[in-house]
């Protein structure tokens, strides 16, 4: 059974009222909910060990959210937008977009809670009554855990308030640290936390920080500053230097099934998954910040079953049911996703696995109810079920008029996909649900898995110039992914490798697992494809969205400058 680190509530007083709730460890243990609690008890020996845990918890108000979904896949060259739903200006790039979205007001505010628990769980470290041996493991999980929240901050909204002490009353003095400060912070902190965490492929008290996490963080972070504001000559270099070390040292393997690396369950524990941010059932667990009014779909776990599906629950022989979820419609994927990125159907298995195709019925006809119409395939008026007939399936590509009256089913083909009818992105499904209307989910958000950590290897290793070495690590990926017996017609030459393969093969590797905004920006070219791929924000798209609106709340609570001005100035553009 999946574990969970046990959380207790409590308050303590830092840059806002912080709320110390986290992720757990190897059993569920018992939730208590203590308010108000004295500052003083994180200097407790149980205090400090809460204090630890706590510093999990802000994972959860990113990884496996609608906010930080919005925040990282929305308007990208993959996915647009779909029928319901809003926060549509993260897909559009319009107004709707500024700096009074609470999305952004969440996320920024939630990590700062957890920068500053990391910091008082640091600092306060050389006085907690617990042995030397935890005490440096729990201020190199600290140190990760504020490296990552950083990491965030930087990728988003680049030059952020830089705090490594602990702020112990409320305070309006801030300002804004530059990139190359933050990337040296952040370096800093996993520099010195990799020595120290736990070096097995996954810690006794599964969910903390590893040694191989804070490598593969570190490869991605050097990945990222290498097109920074901050970038060093050797940041490749460094990329390639962890990368190799997470994939060579510690016993990780790539899954032979594709498929099976997001089976819900065993899957969610294996040789692959380097970091998982935690769900569980537990609705106290699983809440690490409020649910934002009529937002819908942020209410807690890990809810990413309900943003990629389409409406399937309205059509013939069909209504919503746990196991195909509850559709809200979100996102899209766009043509170039479906017709480039996945174009190879023979040899690749990633679209068949990545993408739901068929629907089978769960709403037969009866004799009083002998056939339903049809609705998007005008091959057919009607049709009939049984129970579990194909009731809708999506081919991928066009049929004829004659290939679809010969089904007894729905076809849906790629000129009849709208807002509300596409391909479904099947990863994060969650059966395990309750009922068909329960939001919350209990899955592992898979934050870090090997193959990523060779695509990272890849692509540093073709910028370094070694196109070979770079086109071994990336067919490590594409053979896993093969259908069996078409694995050597899946390796690609040294002649195919180039940023573009890169471009796509992460495309088709990692589609919808809160990455592609980030990737797009740090390469360079996010106004560039969306102009190409994505039609619905080539008009408003510009340099300016390279970086996110600074929250409001955050410049109106700043202290202004000696001579008038804003103390924490807005990005550009916003």
């Amino acid at each position: 059974m999946k574990s969970i680190i046990s959380q207790k509530s409590f308050r303590i007083l830092g840059l806002a009222t912080l709320l110390l709730s986290g992720q757990a460890c190897k059993n569920v243990l018992e939730e208590k909910v203590i308010s108000s609690i004295g500052n003083d008890y994180v200097n407790t020996p149980k205090g400090f060990e809460d204090a630890a845990k706590a510093a999990y918890a802000p994972l959860r108000s990113f990884y496996g959210t609608q906010q930080g979904l919005t925040m990282t896949e929305y308007g990208t060259d993959l996915y647009a937008t779909g029928a319901d739903g809003g926060y549509k200006g993260f897909h559009f790039y319009d107004t709707q977009l500024n700096s009074f979205v609470d999305f952004l007001q969440n996320v920024w505010e939630e990590l700062y809670r957890g920068i500053n628990t990391c910091n008082s769980v640091i600092e306060r470290a050389p006085a907690a009554n617990v042995s030397d041996a935890v005490k440096k493991l729990r201020v190199a999980e600290a140190k990760f855990l504020r490296a990552h929240y950083y990491f965030i901050l930087v990728q988003q909204w680049g030059g952020v308030d830089l705090r490594l002490t602990e702020t112990l009353a409320p305070t309006k003095k801030t300002s804004r640290a530059t990139e190359a400060d933050i990337y040296k912070a952040i370096l800093a902190d996993l520099e010195s936390a990799a020595p120290d965490l736990d070096p097995k492929i996954r810690s006794t008290d599964y969910g903390r920080a590893t040694k191989a996490a804070a490598e593969h963080l570190l490869a991605r972070v050097y990945l990222t500053k290498a097109t920074s504001s901050a970038k060093a000559a050797d940041d490749y270099a460094n990329a390639a230097k962890y990368a190799t070390s997470v994939i060579n040292n510690y016993g990780f393997k790539l899954l032979p099934d594709f498929a099976s690396v997001f089976a819900q369950g065993a899957g969610e524990i294996s040789d692959e998954v380097i970091f998982a941010v935690q769900y569980t059932s537990d609705p106290l667990t699983n809440a690490s910040t409020p649910p934002v009014a009529n937002s819908g779909g942020n209410t807690g776990g890990n809810n990413l079953h309900l943003f990629f599906g389409m409406q399937y629950d309205v059509q013939a022989g069909m209504v919503r049911d746990i196991f195909y979820g509850r559709p809200f419609k979100r996102l899209r994927p766009t043509a170039f996703c479906l017709e480039t990125v996945f174009k190879d159907r023979v040899n690749d298995s990633r679209y068949k696995k990545t993408f739901r195709d068929t629907w089978l019925s769960n709403a037969p006809n009866t004799p009083a109810n002998p056939f339903y119409n049809t609705a998007f395939d005008n091959s057919k008026k009607t049709v009939t079920f049984k129970a579990g007939d194909t009731a809708i399936y999506i081919p991928g590509v066009e049929w004829t008029l004659a290939q679809r009256a010969a089904k007894p089913y729905q076809v849906l083909v790629p000129s009849a996909y709208n807002e509300a009818l596409f391909p479904t992105l099947q990863k994060f499904f969650d059966p395990l649900r309750p009922d068909r209307t329960y939001e919350p989910g209990s899955r592992d958000f898979l934050a870090f898995r090997l193959a990523e950590t060779y695509l990272i290897l890849a692509e540093a290793q073709l910028k370094l110039g070694k196109t070979a070495e770079a086109t071994t690590a990336i067919n490590m990926v594409r053979r896993r992914a093969a259908w069996p017996g078409k694995e050597t017609a899946m390796e690609i030459t040294t002649a195919q490798m180039d940023m573009e393969m890169i471009y796509q093969e992460r495309g088709r590797e990692l589609l919808g697992e809160q990455i592609r905004w980030m990737d797009l920006k740090r390469w360079g070219n996010l106004v560039e494809r969306v102009k190409l791929y994505n039609p619905q924000a080539t008009a408003n798209i510009k340099e300016t969205h390279n970086l996110r609106p600074i929250p409001q709340t955050q410049i109106d609570r700043t202290e202004k400058a000696a001579d008038g001005s804003a103390g924490f100035p807005q990005n550009p553009g916003y």
